[in-house]
C-alpha cells in the first residue's frame, strides 16, 4: 500500500487504485499513522491527535474501534498491534511526505555537488507530490504542516537556484516574482529574484528591487538586509548597466511549468492548429473526449504551440489528484507557483504578520496573481470537480483580462463564452503510426509490416483510443501482434502494463474506465 498525506489523505493499492477511507476521524487516524510509518504510535498520542484535545469517554475503546475500521478498509495486516499502541506496516518511501523529504535531500545535495541538472529533475519530482495543503485531514495540523510547508519552500528555493545555474533565469523569473510577492521578507528568495533579474540583463531593475527590499525590512522588522543580499548588492553596483536586450522570441526559453515530454507526439497536427485558432478567438476552450482519448497530451502540445503569445507563460494545473472540490483553487495556486506557504522558525511571526495584509481567500490570491499577467492556464481533468472548476474559471476570466484557459474534461464546464473542441479517436492510419512508434520502443525492431492485418485489428478493436493502443504496444515485449489481437476479448486483463510513473488511472484500461464509471450517479 502507498499513502498520500500531502493533500487529502488517501490510500492506494499496489495497482494504483484508491481505497475508500470514509469519515473524518478515520482519515485523521491514517494521517497520524502515516506521519510515523513503521513506528509504534502510543494510544495516548492517537487520542490527542485524532480527537484534538476532546477525547471520548472510553478513549481506549474508541481507538480500538477506529483501528478496526481502518483494518477493514486497508486489510488486516496494514495496522499491527504492539504493546501500548499500533503501527502502520509501511516504509517511509510508501508515504508521499517522507518520499518528498528524501527527494528534497537528494536534490539539495546534487545542487551542493554542482549538478544542477540532476537537482532540477529530482526537485521537480518532489514538488509534484503536493496535491493540496499538507495533512489536510489532521484536526490540528499546525505544527506538523508548518514543517512540511517550510520544507516545500526550501525545495522551491533550491529548484530556482538550479534553474539559475542552468541559465534558465528568464524561465524562472515569473514564479520567483510570485513567490517574493507571497513572502516579501524571505531574503533568500529575494536574492534569487535579484540574481534572475541580473542574469536576464535587468541590472537597473535588480538595484531598484534591492532598494524596495531594504526599505521593507527596515519598516517591518527594523533590520538591514543580511550578508547575502548586501554582497549581491555590491556585485550589482560593480557591474556596468547595460541596455535591456531586445527579446529574441525564437530563442526565448518558454515561461510556465510545462515539462518536456518523454515520448513523441503522433498525429493530431490538424487538431493543434484548430485549437490554436480556438484560443485566438475565445478565452475558454474545453477539450471534450472519452477517457484515454489523449486530451491531456493534446492540451500540453497545443499550450506549448501558443507559448510565444503568452508573455507570462503556459501553466498546467493537474486536477486529477484533487478529491475535494474546495481544494481546486489551492491546487491551481500551487501549480502556478503562487500558493501561500506557512513558515516556522526564527522570524516566522514577523513574516506571517507581514503577509497578513494579503487576501486569505485562495481564489482572491489567484485572481491577484493572474490579474496582471498574460498567460495560458491549462486545467487538466476537470470532470470530477467540474462545478468547482467552472466557478473558479468564471471568476478568473472576469478579473484577469490577460488570462486564457484551456481545459480538458469529459463534460463541458458550462461557463459563458466557453468554446468546446471534441477530441475524437485516432483514425486508422494515425492509430497505426502510434502503434508502430510505441511498439518499436517496447520491442526494438518492431514494424507493423510484420503483421499488418493483426495490427489493424488491434487499432480497430480498441476504437482508435490512444491509451488503449499504447497499453497494447507495451505487450509487444512478450506477445506478437496476432496474439494480442486474439486476446482482446479479455482486454481488461490484458492491457495492464502502463507506465508506473503516470497517474494510476492511466496505467490500465480498467482504471481509465473505472474513472468514468465512478463519476456516474
Amino acid at each position: 500500500m502507498r499513502y498520500r498525506i500531502l493533500g487529502t489523505t488517501q490510500a492506494l493499492r499496489p495497482d494504483g487504485t484508491s481505497v475508500s477511507v470514509g469519515g473524518a476521524r478515520l482519515r485523521a487516524l491514517l494521517t497520524v499513522f502515516a506521519l510515523r510509518p513503521g513506528r509504534t504510535v502510543p494510544v495516548s498520542v492517537l487520542v490527542d491527535e485524532v480527537w484534538d484535545g476532546e477525547p471520548p469517554a472510553d478513549a481506549t475503546g474508541a481507538v480500538q474501534a477506529l483501528v478496526g475500521r481502518l483494518r477493514r478498509a486497508l486489510g488486516a495486516e496494514a495496522v499491527g498491534s504492539v504493546d501500548g499502541g499500533y503501527r502502520l506496516a509501511a516504509a517511509p518511501d510508501d508515504i508521499d511526505l517522507h518520499r518528498f523529504e528524501r527527494l528534497v535531500g537528494d536534490g539539495t545535495r546534487a545542487l551542493a555537488d554542482h549538478d544542477p541538472a540532476k537537482a532540477a529533475a529530482v526537485l521537480d519530482d518532489a514538488l509534484a507530490l503536493w496535491r493540496g495543503p499538507a495533512l489536510a485531514d489532521l484536526p490540528d495540523r499546525t505544527a506538523h504542516a508548518a514543517r512540511a510547508e517550510a520544507r516545500r519552500l526550501d525545495a522551491l528555493r533550491a529548484r530556482h537556484a538550479a534553474a539559475l545555474a542552468l541559465g534558465q533565469a528568464e524561465h524562472s523569473l515569473p514564479e520567483l516574482t510570485a513567490l517574493c510577492d507571497s513572502h516579501p521578507l524571505d531574503e533568500p528568495l529575494q536574492a534569487l529574484r535579484l540574481r534572475a533579474l541580473r542574469d536576464t540583463g535587468r541590472t537597473a531593475e535588480a538595484l531598484a528591487a534591492y532598494e524596495d527590499v531594504r526599505q521593507l525590512l527596515a519598516d517591518r522588522l527594523g533590520a538591514d538586509p543580511g550578508p547575502e543580499l548586501r554582497s549581491l548588492h555590491g556585485e550589482l553596483l560593480q557591474s556596468e548597466p547595460e541596455p535591456e536586450p531586445e527579446p529574441v522570441r525564437a530563442h526565448r526559453p518558454p515561461a510556465g511549468n510545462l515539462r518536456a515530454r518523454l515520448t513523441s507526439f503522433v498525429g493530431r497536427e490538424a487538431d493543434i492548429e484548430a485549437i490554436r485558432g480556438d484560443l485566438a478567438r475565445a478565452r475558454l476552450v474545453t477539450l471534450l473526449g472519452a477517457g484515454g482519448a489523449g486530451k491531456t497530451r493534446l492540451s500540453q502540445e497545443a499550450g506549448e504551440s501558443v507559448g510565444e503569445a503568452a508573455r507570462d507563460g503556459v501553466w498546467l494545473a493537474e486536477l486529477a489528484p484533487v478529491d475535494d472540490p474546495d481544494a481546486v483553487p489551492e491546487a491551481v495556486l500551487t501549480a502556478v507557483g503562487a500558493r501561500e506557504t506557512v513558515l516556522y522558525g526564527a522570524g516566522a511571526e514577523a513574516i506571517r504578520a507581514a503577509g497578513s495584509e494579503r487576501h486569505d481567500d485562495p481564489v482572491e490570491r489567484l485572481a491577484e496573481h493572474c490579474g496582471r499577467r498574460r498567460m495560458v492556464l491549462i486545467l487538466d481533468n476537470c470532470e470530477h470537480v467540474v462545478d468547482a472548476a467552472a466557478r473558479l474559471v468564471e471568476k478568473l476570466l472576469e478579473h484577469c483580462p490577460g488570462l486564457t484557459v484551456l481545459a480538458t474534461s469529459r463534460e463541458p464546464l458550462g461557463v459563458p463564452g466557453e468554446l468546446l473542441r471534441p477530441v475524437e479517436p485516432l483514425p486508422q492510419p494515425v492509430a497505426l503510426r502510434l502503434l508502430a512508434d510505441r511498439g518499436a520502443a517496447a520491442r526494438p525492431g518492431f514494424r507493423v509490416e510484420e503483421d499488418p492485418e493483426a495490427c489493424a485489428e488491434i487499432c480497430r478493436r480498441l476504437d482508435g483510443l490512444p491509451l488503449g493502443i499504447e497499453l497494447a504496444a507495451a505487450r509487444l515485449r512478450m506477445l506478437t501482434p496476432r496474439q494480442i489481437a486474439d486476446r482482446l476479448d479479455d482486454r481488461f486483463r490484458l492491457l495492464t502494463s502502463g507506465s508506473r510513473t503516470v497517474l494510476p488511472r492511466q496505467q490500465t484500461l480498467r482504471a481509465v474506465v473505472d474513472w468514468s464509471w465512478d463519476l456516474l450517479d
